[in-house]
């Protein structure tokens, strides 16, 4: 289980943006996993039970407070003309090449981190779950055209805050 503690943390951190809140449920995912220690010592499919219990709780954890930002990105959007993005920002191929694999993982969490909540959950389930447009909506209980919208901002605005963080590295550099 050990060799798992790492990933769990991260599914865990990714979709709550919080190490300490993570911490908590990573706690949590290995107190079930050793529940179910019976049927996991011997299985090949371990990681993938954690991940998901770990994803699940996360999103559990997650929907207690989503009635609050649900509530103002609803606001925000019953205020919009339609649902298409303000901006398009595309990310440049050389983005980050300059750094090395570490430091691009840093400094991606810490952008993803500065997300709102509903942009980043949808994201994450997106990108690092990997799941469909559809389920998203269905387990974040949105609308699929939300999730779409969600994602393609939060895309753009992960795409600003790593090119700024780019130039202040740059800038450090020098």
């Amino acid at each position: 289980m050990r060799a798992y503690q790492d990933m769990v943390f991260s599914t865990a951190a990714r979709i709550v943006a919080n190490d300490a809140q993570a911490e908590d449920i990573a706690q949590e995912v290995f107190l079930k996993a050793f529940e179910n220690f019976s049927h996991l010592s011997a299985s090949p499919t371990a990681g993938g039970w954690l991940k998901t219990v770990a994803t699940n709780l996360s999103l559990n954890h997650a929907s207690r407070y989503r009635k609050r930002w649900r509530f103002f990105s609803e606001m925000r959007a019953a205020d919009a003309e339609d649902d298409t993005p303000d901006v398009e920002f595309a990310a440049p191929e050389t983005l980050l090449a300059d750094l090395d694999l570490e430091s691009r993982r840093g400094l991606i969490e810490q952008a993803l981190q500065k997300l709102p909540d509903h942009q980043r959950l949808p994201l994450v389930l997106y990108h690092f779950e990997e799941m469909p447009y559809e389920e998203i909506a269905a387990k974040l209980s949105v609308s699929l055209a939300k999730v779409k919208v969600d994602i393609h901002r939060a895309r753009a605005a992960l795409a600003k805050a790593l090119g700024r963080s780019e130039l202040s590295s740059a800038a450090l550099q020098s």
